[in-house]
Parts: C-alpha cells; structure tokens; sequence
C-alpha cells in the first residue's frame, strides 16, 4: 500500500486508487448515484481521462475493447438498476471473450436495501452468472482492499470482468486510508514434462493444426509465431481472434467461426493432433461442439491459464494450466522438431488463398474488392473493430491482419459492439488509425457514440454495410422456411447525411471504383467518418445468394 493520506471522502478515495492502480481511462454516462466518484474524477482528470458517453452499453463496450486491446483493464461507471441493466451486455461480452474490464454501478444507500428502493437491485445476484466476481463496497475504508482485488482478479488466470457496487452514503463517508499499488505477481509456469510430453506428441503426428485464441501480449505473439513457423505447423484462429496471428504468413490456414471456409473446417476434421493454445475450444470455434470428437479420437493439447477450462467439454491428450505469456516465453527454448507434414500445410494454406481470392460478384459493387483494397489502406498498427452480423464474414475472408495490427470482435456475437469499441480505441489511443465495420442494424444500435467521438476529438472511420435487412437472421429464415421472411427487413436513413450532423464526415459507395478515394477523404478529413456501403441484399453472405439457400431448401 502507499503512504497513509489525509481524510478523503469515499468518491476520491475510488478515484485515487484507480489513479495508483495504473487505470488511464473510464468511460461514464453519469448519474446521481455515484455524484461522489464524480467530483473524485474531477481531481485527477490529469491522471485519468473520463470519457462521457451516451448510453451504457456504449459506455461497457469503450471499456471492453481497450482491455482487449491492451490487456488491462479500463474501467467503466454506470448508474444503478437501468443504467446496470445497459451496461451489462458489456459485462456479458468480457466474460465470454476472456477480458479484463472493471465496471463500476453506483448503488442505492446501504441503509435502504431489501424495501425495493428507486432503482434498487442485488448486483450480487444479478450479475453472478456474467461476471468472474462482483462485489459491493459498503465502507470507504475497504476501497483500496476491494478495488485493488478486483483489478487482480480481472487480469489473473483467465481474465475476465468484475463488477463493484458502491453504496451511496459509502461514497459521502470520511476514512483515513493508504492508495493500494499494484501486486507484483509471479505467473504459473508451464510443467517442463508437458512442454516435452507437447514435442513428442508434436513429433509422432503427421496432420497437425494449431488453434490460436485467448489473450496473448505482443512479444508472445510473436514467440507463437516463431515456434509455429520454424516447425511449420498450419495454423488457425478462432473465431474472431484474427489478432493472434499474422494473416500473410505462410502458415496461417484461416479462421474458425460463424462463416468459415467449409473447405477448411473439412480438413480440420482430419487433423491427426490440435494444439489448442489459449482458445477455450468455444461453440463457434469448434462448430457446435462437432469438430473434434469430444471423448478424444483426436488428440489435443490443451493450454489455457483456467485449468477447470481444459478437458471442459473435449477430453484431450495433454493438458498444460499455466500463464499464456509464460508459456509462450517457454518455447524458443524447446528444440526443433522435424516436420512430417508440410504438404498437410501447403494443402491447407492453398485453401486459404482460394477462399481469398476475390470472386467476380455480379453488380456494381463488388464488396471483397473492397475490403481487399482497404487492406492495402490500412496503416501498419490500424485497429480493426467488428460487430456482429453476416457482413463480418467479409473482412474476414477477403482480409488478411498482420502483425502490428488489432482486430477487436465480441466473440459472444453482440452487435452494437463495433462502433463504440472503434470510439473508446481511438480516444484512449490518439493518432492511431480505427477503422469499425458494422451492419445497417448494429449501426443503429450504438451509433450514437459518434457523438462522443466528436466530443473528445477521436477520428474514427466507420464502414456501414447496408442491406436493409438484419441480415443474418434474414439467412437463417431463407435456410428454415424459405420466402418466409418476417421481422427483418429494415428501413434506414441515409448514414452519409446523419454523421453530417453530427459534424463528421460521410461517403456513400455504390461502385467498387467509389471505395479507394471515399475512403482516402475519410481519413484526410481527420473527423469521425461513416462509409456507407449499399451493398446488395441477395448476396446475403460470401458464399450465397438469397435464391441459393432457397433451391437448397427445396431439394433436401
């Protein structure tokens, strides 16, 4: 702990242990609840940037995607019951995606609990099951002790977020307490027998493939890259972790998710070993738990830091619980190994690049040129922000991150994520490039967040792909009880014009030969900008058309 201070009431208390926690950024939309932690704010704005929001699941989602991009978390102030409620499908996506993040709910007066005061709700309860650990500060004495685990908490093992309630009255009381400082924490080790026990599995297959997820730091991703490269091992991401690693490499086979190259997802049925490394072996990745055989047929090697994550759902051969950095620190001291497989692994990477290749889409407006195009765009540490939506499955195929580059996506599949994770990048990381792609539907979700873009001077660069449809439900609809669609159609405005108001920059692209230039005048504007592609909604994904789902209907 630090030195003993002066009194300070409970809100300054919360801002300076934020302060000495090494917390740069909090995104708000305030209220009365938590007026105390304001005015603490309000004294150390020259430590710690508040950003000011316009809805609370924008607010979480700003936080969500720096702790993401970073690895350590931002914090997020919401006021309680409503304000709880928006902010908790961010809450909801750093679980799932593995995030630390901190979100903080102003609270009803302690005194009051349990007579169903204005607004009043059991946070405990409520965010249980969203949330690696939730808590309730009663007494400003306990501040520093119980933010201070939090912040532990969300950024050890598996991170995750954590939820802290704060009592109204708390927030007004007098304490005489030392600010925490952060805990100098010595990382679980990989076993040395498991790395070899890893080799010789690795040495004895003939098809193997690496799937890559989880949380990793810049020097581990490269040392990944190393260890993978040098024995050439196929490698693969998870569903939207296409920041793992780089696309352009000649290892790199592809992703596993919603929308992957059925040719890939074949092949990978017939992988005679996985090395799982930091993915979870989620739903999506694996196809709906269908990929690998879940009683072990095929072996896996496990290493994930949560050890009750390892053989969860697919019993594996080898499972390694420790640090994800510290393993990868590990392995340019393993010795080589000579690989079997590199036809397996040319096999492979000719699927990624036929699956990159740009086809000839009918229509003025060929979207994979597009984004091929961007590609070349981008800057070399661009951040790339995704939503949700059967579009995301465009930059996915058609784009290749490359080292020194992010790419942000809820791997939980929430949209409304894409455009208020792009504005929390670019304020908290001013003058790097963010570019945010998005749906006509999850545009409309937060895209007010613009607003607070605008407000803190960030320039982010948002791509609207607009098919007037929530289009992939409209799929699922087409696949299940074709010509039946209902509920999904959608009428918009014209998203040119609206960022215009807002004092941004906007584009409209009907043509292919549009993309290149709108998108050079976005980012020479220096505002916040929205391209709107007016994309056509019968090729309602890469691989389909409206009419292909429905002739496959009628003939199964």
């Amino acid at each position: 702990m630090g030195t003993i201070s002066e009194p300070r009431i409970g809100g300054h208390i919360l801002a300076d242990t934020l302060v000495s926690l090494g917390i740069t950024h909090a995104f708000a939309v305030p209220g009365e609840s938590y007026l105390d932690v304001l005015d603490g704010l309000y004294g150390v704005q020259n430590r710690l940037e508040l950003v000011t929001c316009r809805f609370e699941a924008g607010a979480a989602n700003m936080a969500e995607a720096c702790g993401k991009l970073t690895g350590r978390p931002a914090a997020a102030f919401v006021t309680r019951g409503p304000g709880a409620c928006h902010g908790a499908i961010g809450v909801h996506i750093a679980m799932q995606d593995s995030t630390p993040m901190l979100l903080f709910v102003g609270q009803i007066p302690f005194a009051e609990t349990d007579r169903e005061s204005f607004q009043e709700v059991d946070y405990r309860r409520m965010f249980a099951p969203l949330a690696k650990w939730v808590t309730q500060i009663d007494d400003a004495a306990r501040i520093p002790e119980l933010v201070a685990h939090a912040y532990d908490v969300a950024t050890t093992g598996r991170p995750g977020p954590v939820v802290i309630a704060l009592s109204e009255e708390m927030q007004k009381a007098t304490a005489t307490v030392a600010d925490p400082t952060p805990t100098p924490l010595a990382r679980a080790q990989p076993d040395p027998a498991a790395l070899a026990r890893m080799q010789a599995l690795l040495a004895g297959s003939r098809r193997p493939l690496a799937i890559i997820g989880g949380n990793w730091n810049v020097a581990s991703r490269v040392a990944l890259a190393d260890y993978l490269r040098a024995r050439d091992v196929p490698v693969a991401v998870g569903f939207r972790r296409q920041s793992l690693y780089d696309g352009t490499l000649d290892n790199y086979v592809g992703d596993l998710g919603v929308g992957s190259d059925p040719a890939l997802v074949a092949r990978a049925r017939d992988a005679d070993l996985v090395l799982a490394f930091g993915s979870r072996l989620p739903e999506a990745t694996t196809q709906g738990y269908t990929l690998f055989d879940t009683e072990g047929a095929t072996p896996i090697i496990h290493v994930h830091p949560d050890p009750a994550e390892i053989g969860r759902v697919f019993r594996v051969a080898l499972g390694i619980a420790c640090d994800l950095d510290a393993f990868a620190a590990s392995l340019p001291a393993l010795p080589p190994v000579a690989p079997g497989w590199s036809g397996w692994t040319r096999e492979l990477r000719a699927l990624r690049l036929a699956a990159y290749a740009v086809p000839d889409y009918p229509g003025t407006l060929n979207v994979a040129q597009c984004l091929r195009e961007l590609e070349g765009l981008l800057a070399a540490d661009a951040v790339m922000t995704c939503d949700a939506g059967n579009f995301a499955t465009w930059p996915a195929r058609f784009m290749h991150v490359r080292a020194g580059q992010a790419f942000l996506g809820p791997t939980v599949g929430a949209m409304g994520y894409a455009v208020p994770a792009a504005v929390g990048t670019a304020i908290a990381n001013p003058g790097r490039q963010v570019v945010a792609f998005v749906g006509d539907g999850g545009f409309l979700m937060t895209g007010q967040e613009m607003a607070t873009a605008m407000h803190h001077g960030a320039a982010p660069i948002v791509l609207v792909f607009n098919n007037a449809m929530y289009g992939t439900i409209r799929m699922y609809q087409e696949r299940s009880y074709p010509g039946r669609s209902v509920g999904t159609a959608l009428t918009n405005p014209d998203f040119a014009r609206l960022i215009e108001a807002f004092g941004g920059h906007g584009e409209v692209v009907t043509d292919t030969a549009q993309f290149a230039p709108a998108f050079r005048r976005a980012v020479a504007s220096g505002k916040p900008a929205v391209i709107e592609l007016r994309t056509d909604p019968e090729q309602i994904t890469s691989r389909a058309t409206i009419a292909q789902l429905r002739a496959a209907k009628r003939t199964n």
